[in-house]
């Protein structure tokens, strides 16, 4: 279960570095570009950091997820759009909540 967790970081990284890109061609934003950006890196280090201390690995992605989650949830109710800003608040709180009880498992 731990391996699925480390993996699961590696993949979430790259879904917030990719929709950064992709917020950056679809408006031309180059904030979402550089959130996207820092924030997939900040997750790639949580998860070299995951493959030799899981647990401070996961708690760094948990911390992570939460902080995009609150910005997300920011973002959906002043737009009132589901899309991005709905669909990432979702991603987020799923990944946040996986990381979190893999972490609490961990502990």
């Amino acid at each position: 279960m731990e391996q699925i967790l480390i993996w699961a970081i590696l993949g979430y990284a790259l879904v917030v570095g990719v929709g950064g890109v992709f917020g950056y061609l679809k408006a031309k934003s180059t904030k979402s570009l550089l959130a996207g950006l820092i924030s997939g890196l900040i997750l790639l280090v949580a998860w070299f950091v995951a493959i030799k201390t899981p647990i401070a690995g996961l708690g760094v992605a948990t911390l992570m997820a939460a902080v995009l989650l609150v910005v997300f949830i920011t973002r959906f109710f002043r737009t009132r759009k589901f899309m991005p800003a709905g669909m990432m608040m979702l991603l987020n709180l799923v990944a946040m909540m996986v990381f979190l009880a893999g972490w609490l498992n961990l502990v």
